[in-house]
């Protein structure tokens, strides 16, 4: 990946968590730190990588994506109004009585979204049978999804980490969002899913390790996740929570708050700032 492709990227990251703190401080509620610190995984996905076509959202051989960590749904609905899914001004409807914008995936309602998911570790077991049905039906189409590590602490997900390496889904990549921090504080303190590359190892899965903000890095373990034959994939990532915002970096209390005026404003300009020096180096 050249140069100028990487800045692209890093500046359509940063779009995506504007347009995702706009969904958040309009309505007053959500999860901004954990849809910042994904923010460039998805742009590389959805800009990059996968086969998707906004003006037929459902068409059969497109690749799927489940947000599985549902509660990040304003990085998700920030991407996909980028993409040209839907525009972006309605980003601001988030959590509005009459929006379709949901406060979770709602694939019904939202073109795009390939699984409504909310309940945490069911979003990675809808993400395998997505995977099955495609290995079963001879498609070529590839599934991705994203977890939180604190989600990495509910049953099902290592059920399904099971599952995946039983019927060989190599179709299958999952992304860790390996910040640190979930709504109760040091994921280490709560309920320890560490060593994450390990216990995925110990399932029998092909395990990559890269920094979450680096789009060179993310494509170039997308494509040796292409590349793995006989196993599915998981790339963790290691992320800042609250990514790009000085103030929201590395704060579990940016789990599930929204800021106010002074704080939106203020990460606003932040942002801003950083795209203005992307496209300065041009």
């Amino acid at each position: 990946m050249d140069k100028n492709r990487v800045r692209e990227l890093k500046i359509l990251a940063n779009k995506i968590r504007k347009n995702a703190l706009t969904a958040v401080y309009s309505a007053s509620s959500g999860h901004p730190g954990g849809s910042l610190s994904i923010a460039d995984a998805l742009s590389v996905l959805y800009f990059e990588v996968m086969n998707v076509d906004p003006s037929n959202p459902k068409k059969e051989d497109r690749d799927r994506f489940v947000l599985s960590k549902g509660h990040c749904s304003p990085a998700l609905y920030a991407t996909l109004a980028e993409r040209g899914f839907f525009p972006v001004a309605d980003c601001a409807t988030f959590r509005k009585a009459d929006s379709y914008l949901q406060g979770h995936p709602d694939m019904k309602g939202v073109p795009g979204v390939d699984m409504s998911t909310g309940s945490l570790g069911q979003g990675i077991c809808a993400a395998n049978g997505m995977a099955l049905a495609g290995k079963i039906d001879n498609k070529d189409y590839r599934v991705y999804s994203i977890l939180g590590d604190g989600e990495l602490e509910e049953g099902q997900v290592w059920e399904a980490a099971m599952f995946a390496a039983h019927y060989k889904l190599d179709n299958l990549t999952a992304f860790v969002d390996f910040n640190g921090l979930q709504i109760d504080g040091d994921i280490e303190k709560v309920m320890s899913p560490l060593p994450i590359d390990e216990k995925f190892k110990a399932f029998n899965w092909h395990v990559i390790v890269t920094d979450a903000h680096d789009p060179e890095k993310l494509y170039d373990a997308i494509c040796e996740a292409k590349a793995t034959k006989g196993k599915p994939t998981v790339i963790i990532m290691k992320s800042v929570k609250g990514k790009g915002v000085s103030f929201m970096e590395n704060q579990a209390g940016w789990h599930g708050n929204a800021p106010n005026e002074e704080q939106y404003n203020q990460a606003i300009s932040e942002l801003d700032a950083q795209i203005k020096e992307l496209e300065v180096e041009a």
